[in-house]
């Protein structure tokens, strides 16, 4: 079973704080209501559109999206 978008993203916390994804990443994890189980990228994305959070933008999810895809494989 693949693992969450949540827990792939979470390899990006804590890095510089220019670095898109690593601001991303902290901020989801502050989302406490983040789906964390998920695998899905209608449900990650349709939270993601919701949430409209600045330091969470569909382009860099969508950046993210892509390695968890590749890492899948």
């Amino acid at each position: 079973m693949r693992q969450s978008f949540y827990l792939f993203a979470l390899k990006y916390r804590g890095g510089q704080k220019d670095d898109e994804k690593a601001v991303f990443a902290n901020s989801m994890f502050n989302h406490h209501d983040f789906p964390k189980a998920e695998t899905s990228f209608d449900k990650v994305s349709l939270y993601i559109e919701e949430l409209a959070d600045p330091n969470m933008p569909a382009t860099v999810f969508d950046e993210i999206w892509e390695y968890y895809i590749e890492d899948s494989k």
